[in-house]
């Protein structure tokens, strides 16, 4: 990779010294760019070839540089001899002006390190071609070493030779005198132009006499540069010292001999003893056979012998091999006419252009782009020549790579695709412009495509020719998939969309709408969806061809897999769209089963989408019904305790003493979880809110189990009465009552009290029942679920006075069912047990007013004790299951304190005890109201 680099640096390097030691200084310079050497020409290849450009115009261009370098080893006089033959040969050429000469761009200058001069530009000399390589950079350029010439190119080259020979010997009356691979320019189409006109001959007779040539005798003693090349020199220059426009016809013999024998001259000379060397040659040419012309084609061979003929009277003179067969081919005639075509006339272009298609595939297609392309895009020019110029270039272009063609071909069909006029020649663009589109988009850039292309093809959607609309709408899906989304959306389909709907053409909007049909795989869904369809209801038309378009239309997007049509849009716009459309009296039987079989399939498909979605509404409603209703069972058998004997029984209680404390709240609760569990479908809201209840269940679950605690009575201060102050006192002192044995007796005595804040069989003091309630309860309740206390005395009565107003006495008889109901304070072992002297009741005396009992305790008590327990206690899984007896009171009988309807335990009926058992059951709820009321 080093030695690469540094033999890369190297050339870099010698070619930069080259350049500057040779054109250093030139007048050249001032107005001309020297860069990379390319070739070499000239007599002896002496001329180095450079690329050049000027600077005032960029114009591409050659500088032939002679470094006076090469000459130090000659003596003054023979430095100044090859000096003045260069510049003579230099200073003729810049006077004769001939396509097939090489052209000069600015004449010779000479600075004290070299000659300069400007041509056109210039690929190499034939001789370079040939495999003569001196005086070339090194290493040699891959162009120049690996190029070969086709048979279409030595055909032409020949023949541009032969032109300009008959044009010196004809019109100039001149011999060119070295006529050689190395005085044969290729320029950078490849035509082949002649240089070196060091040792040219002008007819010293006037011009109406018969020319007549001098010529100066061989001196040996002469620098090589001042010599013309022996080894294609004709024999009488040596022999007989005369030249003649024969001798330019033996050397052009060598030099075809040379083309077609890999650049190797016919004979060898001996320059040391050159006289010797033509007497042999002389014996040679007379002897010359056809075999050592094997190399030369067949159908030039005996021309070039006769070339080669020692009498230069037999040879042909240049007008005469211009006409021979050989350069009858059909290449070589094709690329003289690109090389006069400027003398044409319109009419005669055209006609070539025309058939020029039919023999460019016989080409080869470095010489199509290197000497027909220029050739074509330069009448891009003359507007009225595009519409035939215009194939053969887009035909060009198919063969080029895609940078070739971005290179050479792009540049020179941008002016093309903005033309306009004339109207005729416009429209003619347009059409061959959209018969190639696929190649335009597919070798032009995005942003050529955007810029040019593209808006050329909106120009011939809006054509006032309806060919042109026709053409353009029939060859838009054969591209579509080449132009980017965003210009079919905002420009393409829009101005497809105008010309159906503006058009007076049934062919164009048909087109329009088969088009549209054919592009609809490129767009997106909902674009079809909120743009194209609502389109086709705008179609005013109703022609059996415009109907057939819309409906295949709404097929193509309802059966395309990416696009397809919402149920929603099928109901609401499809549908009520076709089915109209189904009846019109235009069409036929076919078209009208089309349509139906289309409203079919969209008809099923609404129907299947549409019944799955309720399918799966309903089996999500079921679900989410069922979940609603496993979760509220799971929390409520979460909250039983494991003995089934007491569960019912400490529910009822418990329940008791919370809405004594919350004023009913729990029970409100769960007789709305109960409505709801009634309900057959639940709100979002109501979701939201059992939600939120099982939230608080759950939290009540997880608390610590509540333990008894002991306090000690504490007796109520003689102060102001205030009466909430005194009920609290009072209840508290209710609470502290203490139990003399915890066996139960087979009938107890307990008395109802009213709820309005009184703890029953708690031992929690009165200060907690100021404290904040997690939940609805008291979280520093002091009682046991799994037992509850009755008073041993039977017949206590837990008032001050048996006349307490609102109070009635009852008896309850112990069940056989009944479980053993631990004490909630029990006294030591031991210890004796009293009768604890009844609470002072007289605040309530001023509470509750005058009213006197109708029932009495004793009353009450005769009932049976499971009668009365089961007033309380509902059957499992009825309605009152869980809530609490007494806690609500009169005022929320009728709807709980969640707005829900109350729970029907509550109602007065419930209150009441059957005539059987109490007799007084009316006068009883009567005192309840009064009570609660």
């Amino acid at each position: 990779m080093e030695s690469m680099l540094n033999k890369l640096k190297s050339t870099v390097t010698k070619v930069t010294a080259d350049v500057t030691s040779a054109v250093m200084g030139n007048p050249v310079t001032r107005e001309f760019d020297v860069g990379r050497h390319i070739a070499s020409g000239g007599n002896g290849l002496a001329w180095k070839i450079f690329n050049g450009t000027k600077k005032s115009t960029k114009q591409e261009v050659a500088v032939f540089v002679f470094d006076k370098k090469l000459i130090d080893k000659y003596q003054k006089f023979e430095k100044d001899q090859i000096i003045d033959s260069l510049k003579r040969g230099v200073q003729q050429l810049t006077r004769l002006r001939h396509p097939r000469l090489l052209t000069v761009q600015h004449p010779l200058e000479e600075s004290r390190d070299c000659l300069a001069f400007c041509t056109e530009p210039v690929f190499a000399s034939l001789a370079n071609v040939l495999g003569n390589w001196e005086n070339l950079p090194s290493p040699v350029s891959p162009d120049i070493k690996d190029y070969n010439l086709y048979d279409v190119e030595t055909k032409y080259g020949l023949l541009q030779v032969s032109e300009g020979l008959s044009f010196l010997h004809s019109s100039v009356k001149m011999v060119h005198g070295n006529i050689t691979p190395e005085n044969i320019i290729l320029n950078k189409s490849g035509a082949w132009k002649i240089m070196g006109f060091d040792f040219c001959v002008s007819s010293s007779n006037p011009s109406e006499q018969e020319p007549k040539f001098p010529c100066k005798e061989w001196d040996p003693n002469l620098p090589s540069l001042c010599l013309p090349n022996p080894e294609y020199l004709a024999p009488e220059y040596i022999l007989s010292v005369s030249c003649e426009t024969a001798s330019d016809m033996y050397s052009l013999g060598t030099v075809m001999y040379a083309v077609f024998n890999k650049g190797k001259p016919i004979f060898e000379v001996n320059k040391q003893d050159i006289y010797k060397s033509f007497s042999r040659q002389l014996d040679q040419l007379s002897r010359l056979g056809s075999s050592s012309l094997s190399n030369i084609p067949e159908e030039v061979r005996e021309h070039v012998k006769l070339l080669l003929n020692v009498t230069p009277t037999v040879r042909p003179d240049a007008d005469q091999m211009t006409k021979i067969p050989f350069f009858d081919d059909v290449g070589a005639v094709t690329l003289q006419y690109f090389d006069t075509l400027f003398q044409r006339d319109n009419l005669q272009k055209s006609q070539f252009f025309k058939g020029l298609p039919k023999v460019l595939p016989k080409l080869p297609k470095r010489v199509i782009v290197q000497r027909i392309l220029p050739c074509l895009t330069s009448e891009f020019v003359n507007p009225d020549m595009v519409p035939f110029v215009l194939p053969n270039v887009l035909l060009i272009a198919e063969e080029c790579t895609k940078e070739e063609y971005v290179k050479l071909i792009l540049p020179e069909l941008g002016p093309v695709f903005k033309q306009q006029e004339p109207i005729q020649a416009s429209n003619m663009i347009l059409l061959i412009f959209l018969q190639k589109m696929d190649l335009l988009l597919t070798k032009t850039p995005p942003d050529e495509i955007k810029n040019s292309v593209l808006p050329m093809v909106y120009r011939a959607l809006e054509a006032p020719s309806i060919q042109i609309q026709e053409l353009c709408l029939n060859i838009i899906p054969t591209f579509a998939n080449l132009i980017d989304y965003p210009s079919m959306k905002n420009a393409l389909i829009p101005r497809i969309k105008n010309a159906c709907l503006q058009t007076s053409s049934l062919a164009v909007r048909v087109n329009s709408l088969v088009c549209l049909g054919k592009i609809l795989e490129y767009l997106d869904k909902w674009f079809v969806l909120d743009d194209i369809l609502p389109f086709l209801q705008q179609i005013p038309s109703k022609e059996p061809a415009v109907l057939m378009g819309i409906l295949g239309i709404y097929k193509c997007t309802f059966t395309h897999k990416k696009l397809g049509i919402t149920k929603e849009q099928l109901a609401g716009k499809v549908l009520p769209h076709l089915i109209p459309l189904s009846i019109e009296n235009n069409l036929n039987l076919n078209q009208f089963s089309s349509f139906i079989s289309v409203i079919k399939e969209m008809l099923n498909r609404l129907e299947s989408e549409h019944k799955t979605k309720l399918e799966q509404l309903q089996i999500m409603q079921e679900q989410q019904k069922s979940l609603d209703i496993g979760n509220q069972m799971n929390a409520s058998e979460e909250t039983k305790v494991t003995n089934v004997g007491s569960q019912h029984i400490d529910k009822v209680f418990n329940n008791i003493g919370a809405d004594f404390l919350t004023g009913g709240e729990s029970e409100n609760k769960e007789d709305g979880l109960q409505n709801k569990h009634k309900r057959a479908s639940l709100t979002l809201e109501e979701k939201q809110k059992l939600a939120k209840e099982q939230e608080q269940a759950q939290k009540l679950k997880s608390q610590q189990p509540l333990k008894p605690q002991v306090h000690t009575p504490v007796a109520p201060v003689k102060q102001t009465k205030d009466l909430t102050d005194t009920l609290m006192d009072n209840m508290s002192s209710l609470t502290s009552l203490s139990v003399s044995t915890p066996k139960i007796s087979a009938s107890s005595t307990f008395t109802s009290v009213p709820s309005m804040g009184l703890g029953m069989m708690f031992s929690t003091p009165v200060d907690n029942t100021k404290r904040n309630l997690t939940n609805g309860l008291n979280a520093n309740m002091g009682f046991q679920t799994s037992g509850f206390n009755m008073p041993v005395n039977t017949n206590q009565n837990l008032f001050s006075s048996p006349s307490t107003p609102g109070v009635t006495k009852m008896t309850l008889g112990t069940p056989s069912t009944l479980p053993n109901f631990s004490a909630v304070s029990v006294p030591p072992a031991g210890a004796k047990q009293t009768q604890q002297r009844p609470t002072d009741m007289s605040a309530l005396n001023n509470l509750f007013g005058p009213q006197k009992p109708k029932v009495s305790m004793n009353q009450l008590s005769q009932q049976k004790p499971n009668q009365w327990l089961n007033q309380f206690v509902p059957p499992q899984g009825s309605p009152g299951m869980g809530s609490s007896v007494m806690g609500t009171p009169m005022n929320m009988m009728g709807q709980s304190a969640f707005g829900m309807q109350a729970n029907p335990f509550f109602s007065p009926q419930n209150f009441a005890q059957p005539p059987t058992t109490m007799t007084n059951s009316s006068s009883a709820s009567n005192d309840l109201k009064d009570l609660f009321g």
